[in-house]
């Protein structure tokens, strides 16, 4: 018994070298480039519905209560009226009445001085926000009771200023997801071509293989292993070439003090599911590579 483990580990052994290494053929590396760029639409669709998820987030219950009124003692005796009503309806989590300051700040760079002028006269704004658990019905009273104390009172939803955005960046996260899938079916069409290929190629020594009493199972699974060696070594490198890159990017975003950075950035989960994309490209590889050669062998009967 201690001899026969020894020679049949060798035979194990002589089995897998019938087949040439495949890390000698283009295979690994053209995996390796699909690998890449699905890394990278894989983190684009991730960080993008991350991005949807907490500017949803951010901005649901945000509402801006503005009142146009030309005279300032009607105008600050209806925002004293409207502070009132917020401070005693519970459905209010918080509310921040903007200074005219602030205001006149922010339209200096389009009016000039007009903008210090007490002429002109400046809209009140509130910011309001809500609390998440608040029924659409209740928005509406609010609504009413806002009208209510200052007629002029324009109120208008964050999230309706950030719709066209959300709109694109939805899109965007849908095409780069199709591009994933995209290219998933690309790396099996490779992995189905290469299997193809390396079976034509050794049709003599599968003959032989058979002769000696090998089934189609076996052959199979030196196929299904090599390929997936191939398949997990192209995958590795892919992966890591675009994780450098996206940490290139990150570092700049962060660099340059851009809140897109915070934004887009990736979660720790998010970034699980991108290491874990050479394993899967690895399982679809040897799953493609098996049922190929399988049927190929099936027709060579």
């Amino acid at each position: 018994m201690s001899g026969a483990r020894p020679a049949l580990l060798s035979a194990k052994a002589a089995q897998r070298r019938w087949l040439p290494e495949g890390r000698r053929g283009p295979m690994p590396w053209i995996i390796a480039i699909m690998m890449f760029l699905t890394v990278l639409a894989a983190a684009c669709a991730l960080g993008l519905g991350h991005a949807l998820w907490k500017m949803r987030g951010d901005m649901a219950g945000g509402y801006t209560v503005q009142i146009v009124e030309a005279n300032a003692a009607k105008r600050a005796e209806m925002v004293r009226q409207v502070e009132g009503f917020f401070h005693a309806e519970t459905s209010v989590r918080s509310y921040r009445v903007v200074l005219e300051s602030r205001l006149r700040e922010q339209l200096a760079p389009w009016l000039g001085e007009e903008a210090q002028s007490g002429d002109l006269p400046i809209p009140a704004l509130i910011d309001l926000s809500l609390k998440p658990d608040v029924s659409p019905s209740k928005i509406e009273e609010i609504r009413r009771e806002i009208i209510t104390r200052a007629p002029s009172a324009r109120i208008d939803a964050h999230q309706s200023y950030l719709a066209p955005v959300e709109a694109l960046m939805r899109a965007l996260m849908w095409a780069a997801a199709a591009l994933v899938a995209l290219m998933l079916l690309v790396t099996g069409a490779v992995v189905v071509l290469a299997a193809r290929s390396t079976h034509d190629a050794h049709r003599g020594t599968i003959d032989i293989m058979h002769m000696l009493g090998a089934t189609d199972l076996q052959i199979a699974r030196l196929f299904q292993r090599r390929i997936a060696l191939d398949a997990l070594l192209g995958a590795i490198v892919g992966t890591i070439a675009a994780a450098a890159l996206l940490w290139l990017l990150d570092r700049n975003l962060a660099a340059a003090g851009s809140e897109l950075a915070a934004l887009i950035a990736l979660p720790w989960r998010s970034a699980a599911v991108l290491l874990g994309l050479p394993i899967f490209a690895m399982l679809v590889a040897a799953v493609t590579a098996r049922i190929t050669v399988m049927r190929a062998l099936e027709r060579s009967l």
